[in-house]
């Protein structure tokens, strides 16, 4: 207790020294809090503009439920925001709570509700005070915050849950809102909200009462139609209305700004602290979850997007713990497609065309055949035995399926007659396969034998083979001015760097360590022995970019001198009453033009989008279950 008393001494002593007193004499702050009146201080700051202007507003609903829990929470050292903004004569000053009360009444939040809305510039999160004194410097935040800094980066998710709530003020009439509305959510189709979201608010869901029970009543914040007699189904018309109640609580492609689905979901889960309609959801996993993130996502299942015509880019990324692959559009770094229905999907090729994608199925040992504009399994190829990863010939005409099991194979499949050819000895169970940057030469990965085999592509035979001293994982190919192989980069168990190989020499020629720093990861999440997984050549062949987990970060070094030119931090895995662990980085791709680099995040479930210059994220993407294998569709 005194520890706590000091420190807020020593807070209150620098907000005295350093200005921070009351924007407003406390008569002004008195008058605006006695008349609740919550548009009072957008007023008061824009007399001078106008009595004609239409004044930015905030949400004091969104506020109470989402912003305001955030002054509760206790910080490192057990000190919460409320602390001090209780106490101290604060810019934010917080009201005391109720003895034995652990939540503020409605009054005192809306006194709150005008406090923080003086810290505020609606639809602008970097002009408020409130987002930018509790964030990093270096991140864009004050120099300085007493109560220390919150917020690491614009990408901390309560950072970011304060800048939706500030971006969504609006300045626009209402009458202009109801114009312009449909603009803004034409990417959110009716059809599916018919069919697979509203199916959600009438479920039973097991110790729960359904949404509907709840949502017809007049006093929710989202009001569902209250169904005819004798019908278990909405008509258009009510569904319309529904729909439109729907669209006031999400953020179009942004499920995790979206009050729709944060409300109802455990909060240990990312979900808000309270919904009296109680746990809908204990995870985003949850299918229905998924259901209505896919909606607000704009992604119709199955269906790819074509939006450019003559040239297009795909991500996609196999969820290998799941049953699904989910397709990246990095135009807008947002999932535009779902395959569903292939369980424990391992590596993914596309066919020369583009109209086919070959996903390892590694629960049915197949190679399934996707057409890649409907989502739909055409095909599934037999294989002579549990897949891994797999790999396309340069013309297209073979796709090669790694055999994990021994002796050791390479399944050659026929793209034309979909049939397996031939299956190809290698010196062990076949864990990765690639193809040479000059088409010519395969490459296979042994974990148990500690090898990597050399496929001559014409012949269809082994022609020479290299072995390391432990594990082979990941390979990138570094190729001569005449598109021949140069170098192999090889990643191996227990091996923080790479090992490198001389293709004409047949020969190891170094090994790279990448740096000790940062560190701190890897033990929690039982990665100590593959340090470093995922490694890859930018395709104008500049840079050669490599994954640690120990760092929890992806290494950039330029090329062909293999100079380190610096790295890029990936996320960190916040999980409740545990420490912060890493984000468990598995696999590399790029867009064609080198510009963006796009890792998997097996350990926090996501994708990671980062400028290969600026070496900065440029975006987080939630996928499926514990993505790995990453793969880049180019059509020209």
């Amino acid at each position: 207790m005194k520890a706590v008393s000091l420190r807020l001494a020593i807070c209150g002593a620098f907000l005295v020294f350093s200005g921070l007193t009351l924007a407003n004499p406390p008569e002004t702050v008195h008058r605006l809090s006695q008349k609740h009146d919550l548009g009072a201080l957008a007023r008061a700051h824009q007399s001078a503009g106008g009595a004609g202007q239409v004044q930015p507003s905030l949400d004091f609903e969104t506020y109470r439920i989402r912003i305001e829990p955030i002054f509760l929470k206790p910080r490192p050292g057990g000190v919460r925001c409320y602390d001090c903004h209780s106490m101290l004569a604060t810019r934010l000053r917080l009201e005391p709570l109720s003895a034995g009360s652990s939540s503020w009444t409605e009054e005192q939040s809306r006194r709150n509700f005008e406090a923080v809305s003086q810290l505020v510039t609606p639809t602008e999160p970097l002009k408020s005070h409130l987002l930018l004194h509790p964030l990093a410097q270096e991140a864009g935040g004050d120099p300085l915050h007493t109560g220390g800094k919150f917020w690491a980066s614009q990408d901390d998710p309560e950072w970011k849950m304060l800048a939706d709530w500030v971006s969504h003020g609006d300045q626009t009439p209402p009458a202009a809102q109801a114009r312009s509305r449909p603009a803004a959510t034409d990417a959110l189709d009716f059809q599916l909200f018919k069919t697979s979201v509203e199916p959600v608010f009438l479920k039973e869901r097991s110790g729960h009462a359904r949404c509907y029970g709840c949502h017809i009543l007049s006093n929710r914040v989202f009001h569902l139609e209250t169904l005819s007699p004798g019908s278990s189904n909405w008509t258009d018309e009510q569904s319309q209305r529904n729909f439109q109640g729907a669209l006031q609580l999400v953020v179009p492609g942004d499920p995790a700004s979206s009050r729709l689905l944060i409300h109802p979901l455990a909060p240990e889960a990312g979900g808000d602290p309270f919904h009296s309609g109680g746990r809908q959801f204990a995870s985003p996993n949850d299918p229905d979850w998924l259901a209505l993130a896919e909606w607000v996502r704009g992604v119709r299942t199955g269906i790819a997007s074509e939006s450019a015509p003559g040239a297009m880019t795909l991500i996609y990324v196999t969820n290998s713990a799941g049953d699904t692959v989910d397709v990246i559009d990095p135009a807008t770094n947002k999932i535009v497609q779902v395959i569903r229905g292939i369980e424990l999907p391992h590596g993914v090729a596309f066919s020369s065309d583009g109209s086919r994608v070959y996903i390892s199925n590694e629960s049915e040992s197949m190679l399934d055949v996707v057409d890649r504009r409907s989502g739909e399994i055409l095909r599934k190829v037999c294989l002579s035995g549990r897949p891994n990863n797999i790999a396309i010939t340069k013309d297209g005409d073979r796709v090669l399926v790694g055999i994990r099991r021994e002796p050791g194979v390479v399944d050659v499949i026929d793209t034309t007659s979909l049939k397996r050819s031939k299956s190809i000895p290698v010196d062990g169970s076949v864990h990765n396969v690639f193809v040479t940057p000059d088409g010519k030469y395969a490459v296979s990965g042994s974990i148990e034998n500690k090898a990597a085999t050399i496929i001559d592509l014409q012949s269809e035979q082994a022609v020479w083979e290299i072995k390391f001293d432990s594990a082979v994982r990941p390979m990138a190919f570094e190729a001569n001015p005449d598109g021949s192989t140069s170098r192999i980069f090889v990643q191996l168990t227990g091996l923080n760097g790479f090992a490198v190989v001389d293709f004409a020499k047949r020969a190891e020629v170094a090994r790279i360590k990448l740096p000790e720093q940062p560190s701190g990861f890897g033990i929690a999440e039982g990665r100590t022995g593959t340090p470093s997984h995922g490694i890859g050549v930018a395709p104008d062949g500049k840079s050669l970019w490599v994954n640690s987990t120990l760092a929890n970060a992806v290494f950039k070094y330029s090329l062909p001198e293999l100079k380190l030119a610096g790295y890029s931090a990936l996320p960190v895995v916040q999980t409740l009453g545990h420490s912060p662990t890493g984000a468990v980085p598995e696999w590399i791709t790029f867009t064609p033009n080198s510009k963006i680099i796009y890792v998997s995040n097996s350990g926090a479930g996501s994708v990671s989008a980062i400028d290969t210059k600026s070496l900065k994220a440029v975006a987080v993407i939630a996928v499926g279950e514990v993505p790995k294998r990453i793969n880049t569709l180019a059509l020209h």
